[in-house]
């Protein structure tokens, strides 16, 4: 096991900032990496923040987690989060821990968002911080 966390993020989270900032705030991705990698350092770990719009590259990078040995993966699903079968089976196959981070909470948002295929795969979830919930994500992969 490394001290590496994988941080993955799915679709639309490329434009975090300009995207409906009354919900997600008006941090970018950049801005949460910027602030991971500091909070990162100080817990002596290693950020591997990655952003992809595609369900399989997440499937693949959370396989990779795994054969790398990652100390722990950040996953924010996006929409991803209420409909893949497949990321959720990709959780449950492998043994790094898996934290769910939303940046919004969807149980205060539409009724399809209140059910997360992640979240019933992952090890635990924050949720309704918004840029925070990835640090405190954070917080608890540093204790495993």
């Amino acid at each position: 096991m490394t001290d590496i966390v994988y941080v993955l993020n799915g679709p639309n989270l490329n434009l975090l900032g300009l995207r409906e900032p009354d919900i997600y705030g008006s941090d970018t991705l950049d801005d949460i990496a910027g602030m991971l990698e500091d909070r990162a350092r100080e817990l002596g770990l290693e950020i591997d923040l990655r952003q992809s719009n595609h369900e399989g590259h997440l499937v693949d990078w959370l396989h990779e987690a795994q054969a790398e040995g990652a100390k722990a993966v950040l996953l924010n699903a996006a929409g991803f989060t209420h409909t893949s079968v497949a990321i959720h089976d990709a959780i449950k196959a492998i043994t790094v821990p898996v934290i769910e981070v939303h940046l919004s909470n969807p149980h205060r948002r539409e009724a399809f968002r209140h059910v997360s295929l992640v979240g019933q795969a992952a090890k635990g979830t924050i949720a309704g911080f918004g840029a925070l919930s990835y640090t405190l994500a954070l917080e608890a992969a540093a204790r495993f």
